[in-house]
């Protein structure tokens, strides 16, 4: 297994009604902790209504979040990139790999919440068609090209970027998928990264781990593309505590607001959960097998499902959800550094081996020091007889 990657992708989901100042501020605070935990990745969303999703632009969280925590990458968690004019869309992600020095992934996608494209008079099937007119626009634009083009939205006339990427290799694409094919298909198309936001929270979207890369790859071979494994993140639910019981107890602060929104709110039937009560609701994310309300080691447990079923991927990013209080997340982000992370990234395995062996030979070691006392304690004490 090569190095797995580990990150966070916050839509975000925070609960109507509170203060949205200090929602967006604990944000900012949790990427500072993930980035002292060794953390690669963040991500942030955008969403324009429903009114739990709160970030807008994840190009200005990030830029916020990229001056407090130096060392973390960031993902814009999907740009809506239907929603938008490619150039300022491309100029924009541009910008911010100047003020990150190279930290940026630019994640696409068509936008998940009709509510949002509605309000400027696009359905669902308007957002995946101009998905794939604006994506093509925005990669050339980034490889420096001039393009003049005109889509149902927008028309550029010799449209060029003034900034060159920061970084020699240029900004990384990704491209966001559920259950569909359309995600990977674009994604191979261009030689881009693939993000599966579903890929836990339904059947269709766990099946389809390996049908993806194999879309990905068909596609790559019939345009000439190359696609990575190691440019495949899949973003799931996790809350761990030391024990399953302070999980479940932790997570009665928050889940039952984060299923009404899946349920009632958002127009979104490829995240549907089920459960009417509580308790239901625990079980339905660990016997669905949707993510983990548990202990580091049925983490390490679902890291290793998703690894199996997808046949490898780059990064595993923990979906942000507000299920406990910020307290509890942010022990359960240190847990899941401390106790998974090591597993999948090639350090666990060298310090059980070192105990192991310490194990192995303590007795002989033990009486070996204690000889050595001995033989000490009866020099020294020769030397006293022989001063006499």
């Amino acid at each position: 297994m090569s190095r797995l990657r580990f990150g966070y992708f916050m839509a975000p989901f925070h609960v109507p009604g509170r203060n949205p100042t200090a929602a967006l501020q604990r944000d900012l605070e949790l990427v500072e902790h993930l980035d002292l935990l060794g953390y690669d990745e963040a991500w942030f969303g955008e969403h324009h209504s429903a009114g739990s999703e709160i970030i807008a632009s994840p190009e200005i969280m990030i830029a916020a979040a990229s001056q407090r925590a130096p060392r973390i990458r960031f993902g814009t968690g999907v740009t809506s990139l239907s929603y938008h004019n490619p150039l300022w869309a491309a100029d924009r992600i541009m910008q911010l790999d100047h003020l990150t020095q190279g930290r940026t992934i630019f994640g696409v996608g068509p936008g998940s919440l009709p509510t949002d494209s509605a309000m400027i008079g696009l359905n669902p099937t308007d957002t995946r068609e101009l998905l794939q007119e604006n994506l093509d626009i925005v990669v050339r634009l980034l490889r420096g090209e001039t393009v003049s083009a005109k889509t149902r939205t927008h028309e550029l006339y010799d449209a060029k970027l003034q900034l060159a990427p920061y970084s020699e290799n240029g900004i990384e694409i990704t491209v966001a998928a559920v259950a569909s094919p359309t995600g990977p298909r674009l994604a191979g198309t261009h030689g881009l990264g693939l993000l599966s936001i579903g890929a836990t929270l339904s059947a269709d979207g766990f099946d389809a781990l390996a049908h993806h890369w194999n879309v990905m790859e068909e596609r790559a071979e019939v345009n000439g593309t190359t696609v990575d494994r190691r440019q495949w993140s899949l973003a799931g639910p996790f809350h761990i505590a030391e024990t399953e019981a302070e999980a479940r107890k932790q997570v009665e602060y928050g889940i039952e607001e984060w299923f009404d929104y899946f349920q009632h709110v958002a127009a979104f039937p490829q995240m549907a959960v089920s459960g009417a009560r509580l308790s239901e609701m625990i079980d339905f994310i660990n016997e669905a097998g949707i993510g983990v309300i548990g202990t580091p080691e049925q983490a390490r447990r679902q890291v290793q499902r998703l690894w199996d079923q997808s046949g490898g991927f780059g990064c595993m990013l923990q979906m942000g959800h507000d299920w406990a209080n910020p307290q509890d997340t942010r022990r359960s982000a240190e847990l899941f550094a401390q106790e998974v992370f090591p597993h999948f990234q090639g350090q666990a395995q060298a310090t059980l081996d070192a105990a192991a062996h310490a194990r192995a030979v303590r007795e002989g070691h033990a009486k070996a020091q204690l000889d050595a006392v001995d033989h000490m304690t009866k020099k020294y004490a020769q030397e006293l007889a022989d001063k006499g």
